[in-house]
């Protein structure tokens, strides 16, 4: 009650103090809670090393989501040294209690080669139980392997399916390649207008491949009337956001337009720049 501010004033230190006693008498949750709030400073100063005592008792008795984050803590060498054979051992044990992250990162490791033998098919098994569950990371890397042909023949229509489920949970990346497969006419006839779709999606959320893809549509008039201040906003912003391919067409399109055109297209571009950074706090 305490944690959360039902009933009661929010009050982190007052809602350590209950958890600790239930934690001392060896409630797994209570000590997982106490793990977090250490390790995130609620209620007591920030502490790693106090956060992984307390999630290893949590995770002794089995708690999956402190075995999650010891594992975590192992595999980027936070405050313990890094290991990614123990990260694995406590991603297994979230995993086989069927902990969506926990799945989603041992797929990780076994494509990575990450603490175990790199193995493509472990990777698509642990994904595929992550993207059952509703994992737009896990459904991305499942898009990716098959696309890619990781583990599993080029199945171009199998890798829109999972992209496709990752990017309606609003996945800027699988948006984008989305937008790539539309325009490119993977896995289904060739339809700009989707492809448009897509890459706003994404461009909208700051990726800067789909900014720079966007302005090229609007630059040839793909899926749309061909519009070059429209195609020198999305260069602009891309090339503000470090995309170098976008900061080449920029000079192309600067060729091609008058003066006040390129002023035009900065001012909207510098207000548009301004709304997605925003939108992204």
């Amino acid at each position: 009650m305490y944690y959360n501010g039902e009933g009661v004033l929010q009050d982190y230190t007052e809602a350590m103090k209950w958890y600790k006693k239930a934690a001392e008498q060896g409630l797994p949750i209570s000590q997982y809670i106490i793990g977090e709030m250490y390790e995130k400073g609620k209620g007591v100063p920030q502490n790693y090393i106090e956060a992984i005592k307390w999630y290893r008792k949590s995770a002794d008795q089995g708690n999956p989501n402190a075995e999650f984050n010891l594992g975590f803590m192992y595999a980027s060498g936070q405050v313990v040294d890094q290991d990614y054979s123990e990260a694995v051992k406590w991603y297994q044990k979230a995993a086989d209690q069927g902990l969506a992250k926990a799945q989603y990162n041992l797929g990780v490791s076994y494509y990575k080669g990450q603490g175990v033998s790199k193995n493509y098919a472990e990777a698509m098994k642990w994904y595929k139980k992550a993207a059952d569950q509703g994992s737009a990371s896990a459904q991305y890397d499942l898009g990716e392997m098959y696309y890619y042909a990781f583990g599993v023949p080029k199945n171009y229509i199998e890798a829109m399916k999972w992209y496709k489920k990752a990017a309606d949970q609003g996945l800027p990346k699988s948006q984008y390649v989305l937008g790539l497969m539309y325009a490119n006419g993977e896995g289904t006839p060739k339809n700009y207008n989707e492809a448009i779709k897509w890459y706003t999606e994404a461009a909208k959320q700051g990726y800067s491949p789909a900014q720079n893809n966007l302005g090229n549509m609007y630059a040839k008039g793909e899926g749309v009337p061909k519009d070059l201040k429209e195609a020198y906003v999305w260069h602009s912003i891309a090339s503000a956001n470090g995309n170098e391919i976008s900061k080449k067409n920029l000079e192309i399109l600067s060729s091609d337009m008058t003066p006040q055109q390129i002023d035009e297209a900065q001012n909207k571009a510098t207000e548009l720049w301004k709304k997605i950074n925003t939108s992204k706090k």
